[in-house]
């Protein structure tokens, strides 16, 4: 009971805060940034270790203004999630500039489902309810449900308001096939880590074997969906722009893992470009193939070194 009220009073604070303008938002970021960054240290050896092993290349001096970058990102991002819980339908449309949705409309119109790639990237949550707005066919967020069940049920409602349809990742795939017939618009985030004992594929990944869900493939292939990448970039702050980066338009002629590895692929040349807006503080590579004796990772770099704090 104790719990249930205390979400319930930060819920209620979160709300009266969403009701203020992102530019009212953005001081509580800057402050944000500050905790963050100077006080807290959030997450630093993991942010540190990561961005090494990705770009081993750059100088010390270049990781330290990513993760500054980083830190400055990951406040704005948490005020702005803040402001999706009511930010209303003309902000988004003005907010997250999408440069052709004809694209998708085409692959409708060809009788195609789409099967949209996402990362966790730029505003990923704007960037899904703006999909939520600008087609009539049925649009599915593939989403993991929180084990806190009151929180589970908002982030529903805020990700639901424009339209779209939330199926947790367990029921997709039967979810999908029953629809095989109905063209739709499923959005995936492709960077999650699997569990250790749902873990079937390592793919090379910014520089080193990262184990990746085989979802958007299996369900490519099962539905016939082509699989676009939604490349939301940032343009300024709190404004985002998309571009449908069309990948695979006949799935059933790939070959294993060509569609994973293609998604997988274009997310990284998108982080490189702009590295600062993806989650570093995520610890996405727990698990390496020797834990789990897998005996061949395609075109794996390994980095040997490690980040050491005091």
């Amino acid at each position: 009971m104790m719990k249930k009220t205390l979400f319930i009073l930060i819920l209620g604070l979160l709300y009266l805060l969403s009701f203020l303008s992102l530019r009212a938002l953005y001081i509580f970021a800057f402050v944000l940034y500050l905790i963050l960054n100077r006080v807290l240290k959030y997450r630093r050896r993991i942010i540190d270790q990561n961005l090494l092993n990705a770009f081993p290349e750059k100088s010390s001096e270049e990781r330290l203004l990513i993760r500054k970058k980083y830190y400055r990102y990951l406040a704005d991002l948490i005020v702005e999630s803040i402001k999706l819980l009511t930010i209303g339908n003309a902000e988004v449309a003005k907010r997250v500039k999408v440069v052709n949705p004809e694209l998708i409309s085409t692959l409708f119109s060809d009788g195609k489902s789409v099967i949209g790639v996402l990362g966790h990237y730029g505003n990923w949550e704007m960037g899904a309810l703006r999909f939520s707005q600008l087609f009539n066919e049925p649009r599915i967020i593939v989403y993991k449900p929180l084990s806190n069940r009151y929180a589970d049920r908002v982030l529903k409602d805020m990700r639901s308001k424009f339209g779209a349809t939330l199926i947790s990742m367990r029921n997709t795939a039967r979810t999908l096939i029953s629809n095989k017939n109905i063209r739709t618009m499923t959005v995936m985030v492709c960077d999650q880590t699997p569990a250790k004992s749902e873990i079937q594929y390592f793919t090379n990944f910014l520089n080193q074997p990262t184990a990746v869900f085989l979802g958007v493939e299996k369900l490519a292939k099962t539905t016939g969906s082509a699989v676009v990448f939604c490349d939301i970039r940032v343009k300024n702050r709190g404004e985002y722009e998309c571009t449908f980066i069309p990948l695979i338009d006949d799935p059933e002629h790939t070959v294993a893992y060509q569609i994973t590895n293609e998604h997988v692929q274009y997310l990284e040349t998108v982080i490189r470009k702009q590295p600062e807006c993806w989650l570093w503080s995520h610890r996405r590579w727990k698990y390496k193939p020797e834990d789990l004796q897998f005996a061949h990772v395609p075109n794996a770099k390994r980095s040997n070194e490690t980040i050491s704090h005091s």
